[in-house]
């Protein structure tokens, strides 16, 4: 197969209609072999895309997929500027600022977050009032104000911001170390084990992005929203508009932003029961099983609605995900847990009448909170004879669900990638960059990638941090684990390339982790598998076992995180280099921002992660993170899963995994056009993987309002769809950032609370959810005074 090659100005004219040279015979000559090799290679029997659409899309020299179309534009211009001093400037202060205020609510509940979108609109007036406003000098031969604010400073300045924005997660291992095994290490330890852990994937992810970034039919969802807003706010023209009247983009964005940010305000704390909508509960609010059913705090949501785009947007904005992936999700949701829990719950399996039916915590045999210093050491390692006078640990059936599912996902992902992608990711890894058939591959051509050895910089460098971190301090964390946490889900094969012997890193599980990613906007976590393994491997260290958790799973996770910023990049044209040096340094800034705003929490703020701190400071996710070093590090998964014991039923969870792929991979060969071509099974097991501590009123309504626009909306009135649906979700999700931050800063931090409308806290509206069995998590069955339930002996 030929290679279309072009030169700056061919890459320059492509799509541009107004260019100032039109392309020789020669440059049209390889277009039209790019163009019929698209054609022939476009997979247009992919169930995302219509055909025709897709063939008009490849005739007009843009994707195939609507999609990318409509938020992506197929012209690059590379004398805009990118790497400013501007840019790095406004960049590093949202790469304080977010991380910082992340880390700040993400021990509160319930939680903020306020993400790069925030910094992504506020950038904006920024960047044009400093190129109005400051002066064009040098500094040491930089410009301080290079002209006009350029939308690919504001990608730069954007991926700054979020690239750390969210907690980092193992800044959780310091809290769990913190409040479950009292070991406070110095802000050296905690900084050398953040960097590791956040740094590390990023080598990896260089390596995945041929097979993640390049082929166009790695779509990854999530970037088109924020693709859409660039090109709103920049009033760039692309081909997925067409010639559709009305309401432009930047009046419709503005419009619904502040349609948001001002309803937010209402459940989000005038009237928050609208939020936790659990009506059916306030009616009848001590009838157990009602509140079991249709409770939203520790039921299963059978009320199905909320009024808090907050809760629907949860999990992933519903007008990000292709309808296909949420139906997945959806039926998934339904039957495990509206169908299946329920009918384990009511039937007493894993003694689950005597705990609540959905909690994010653990239990003793008598429905009480498990209290971990019973049974481990000064040390923290595991203490035999203070388990065997305890109790053993139960779980709400949502919870033991929950590790089922994440038990299934690891085998289903590995056996549908098998199925349906093998052939996908043998021919892309024996391609080069400047092969892939779409226009956005071939002009970024022209931009030199990042070296080899600036991966191999980074890798080497956080390793030696890493073993630094668990020699120096007493973790009982050896580094041969540590190895083998790094190179869990690799396999460095050698692969014959055009006769030439390459040596190329293929990836059991990032590459078709990614692709799921990449194609449904949903991630299967690597958490689990890494929990089994050291669990079994270095039973009663749970401090190991939280370290061994985080480098396997974060690994990966870092890895696909970088690979999304560089289809954002690859999208809006920015030099890999320039993105790798953004990421890398923002970063580190991120991580040491949430560390240290972490520690200044835990010694100024009374009582916080205990279950009734005043302020809301619960810490709902080290719950659930402290949770599961008690299960997989001190406890053991021998004493959770293996034969004869309580929770052994949730291994045959591998197997319904690894078989549901096949059994439906036939059915589809069998009955081409049905249904059953949609049916994908690693996003059925993963897609609840957020419960808990999400619950039904995130994922029902969340499906109802993707049907709505991703199905019905997209089907029926597709030019609208094309046009507004991802300027909708970016601005949805803006004006509750925006709102949520005002709320708490002017309305409910200030002087703890008592600022202003301090007395609408007191009212029904506010008061009305907390009042029932479901906030109180009852139990349909009792323990009678000096009994327990479950097994008589456990050892």
């Amino acid at each position: 197969m030929s290679t279309a090659v072009y030169d700056e100005k061919s890459l320059h004219s492509v799509g541009d209609k107004d260019a100032d040279k039109a392309p020789t015979d020669a440059e049209k000559g390889a277009t039209d072999v790019a163009t019929a090799e698209a054609i022939a290679i476009a997979d247009f029997d992919d169930p995302n895309i219509d055909r025709d659409e897709a063939i008009a899309g490849v005739l007009e020299d843009d994707s195939p997929y609507p999609e990318v179309r409509s938020a992506v534009a197929n012209t690059d211009d590379p004398d805009i500027p990118v790497s400013t001093f501007r840019a790095w400037c406004i960049g590093l202060v949202w790469a304080i600022l977010i991380p910082g205020l992340n880390q700040f609510f993400f021990f509160r509940y319930p939680s903020v977050t306020v993400g790069g979108i925030v910094a992504q609109l506020l950038s904006f007036p920024i960047g044009r009032g400093w190129a109005r406003i400051m002066p064009n000098v040098k500094i040491f031969g930089v410009s301080i104000n290079p002209g006009p604010f350029s939308i690919k400073e504001h990608v730069m300045i954007t991926i700054m911001a979020s690239v750390g924005a969210y907690s980092a997660y193992a800044t959780d291992i310091v809290a769990v170390q913190r409040v479950y095994y009292n070991q406070n290490y110095n802000f050296g330890y905690q900084w050398m084990l953040v960097m590791s852990t956040q740094l590390i994937g990023f080598s990896i992810g260089g390596i995945a992005r041929r097979f993640l970034v390049q082929p166009p039919s790695m779509i990854w969802p999530a970037n088109l929203v924020t693709c859409a807003l660039f090109n709103t706010l920049h009033s760039t023209n692309y081909a997925g508009v067409g010639s559709r009247g009305g309401m432009s983009r930047e009046r419709f964005f503005f419009y619904c932003f502040l349609g948001s940010a001002a309803w937010y305000f209402v459940p989000g704390y005038l009237f928050q029961a609208l939020s936790y909508f659990s009506w059916i509960c306030w009616i009848i609010p001590d009838n157990v099983v009602v509140n079991e059913l249709f409770g939203v705090q520790h039921g299963l949501g059978m009320g199905l609605l909320t009024f808090d785009w907050a809760q629907i947007a949860y999990i992933g904005s519903p007008l990000a995900t292709p309808w296909w992936a949420e139906a997945n999700i959806a039926v998934g949701f339904i039957f495990f847990f509206w169908f299946l829990t329920p009918l384990l719950h009511y039937n007493n399996v894993w003694s689950g009448r005597f705990l609540p039916i959905s909690s994010r915590g653990s239990f003793t045999n008598t429905g009480k909170a498990y209290d971990v210093k019973r049974i481990i050491n000064e040390d923290s390692s595991f203490n035999q004879e203070g388990y065997e006078n305890y109790s053993p640990l139960f779980l709400s059936t949502t919870f033991a669900i929950s590790y089922g599912l994440s038990f299934a996902s690891i085998t289903a992902t590995l056996t549908h990638a098998f199925l349906y992608f093998r052939k996908q990711i043998w021919n892309q890894s024996r391609k080069a960059m400047n092969e892939q058939p779409d226009i956005h591959a071939r002009l970024m051509s022209r931009y030199p990638q990042v070296p080899d050895w600036w991966y191999a910089i980074i890798f080497l460098s956080m390793f030696a941090l890493g073993v630094i971190a668990i020699q120096v301090w007493p973790v009982g964390f050896p580094v041969q684990w540590f190895i083998l946490a790094l190179v869990i889900g690799m396999y460095s094969p050698e692969v014959v390339d055009n006769s030439v012997l390459t040596r190329q890193t293929a990836f059991v599980y990032i590459i078709p982790i990614g692709m799921i990613q990449a194609i449904t906007n949903q991630q299967v976590g690597l958490n689990v598998i890494t929990e089994l393994i050291i669990g079994y491997g270095l039973p009663g260290r749970p401090v190991a076992m939280m370290m061994f958790k985080t480098w396997g799973y974060i690994t990966m996770a870092q890895a696909l995180t970088f690979t999304a910023d560089f289809k954002l990049g690859h999208y809006m044209k920015i030099p890999p280099r320039a993105m790798f040096n953004a990421q890398v340094v923002a970063t580190v800034i991120a991580g040491t921002v949430q560390l240290g705003v972490q520690s200044w929490m835990f010694t100024n703020i009374p009582n916080i992660c205990h279950p009734d701190q005043k302020n809301g400071f619960i810490c709902p996710a080290t719950e659930v993170f402290g949770t599961a070093s008690i299960i997989w590090g001190v406890i053991g998964p021998a004493r959770q899963f293996s034969f004869g014991q309580i929770y052994y039923g949730l291994v045959y969870f591998f197997l319904v995994g690894a078989a549901c792929p096949v059994i439906f991979y036939f059915l589809s060969k069998k009955f081409p056009n049905s249904f059953i071509r949609y049916v994908n099974f690693p996003v059925i097991f993963s897609g609840t993987g957020a419960i808990p501590p999400a619950s039904a009123i995130n994922y029902v309504p969340w499906a109802i309002v993707g049907f709505i626009f991703q199905y019905v909306i997209r089907r029926r009135h597709f030019s609208w769809w094309t046009k507004y649906n991802y300027v909708l979700s970016a601005a949805m999700d803006a004006g509750v950032a925006i709102a949520a931050v005002l709320i708490f800063f002017c309305l409910q931090y200030p002087d703890n609370g008592e600022v202003g409308l301090n007395s609408i806290q007191s009212w029904w509206g506010n008061t009305v959810f907390s009042k029932t069995a479901d906030s109180r998590a009852q139990t349909l069955q009792k323990v009678a005074p000096g009994e327990f339930f479950g097994p008589r002996e456990w050892h």
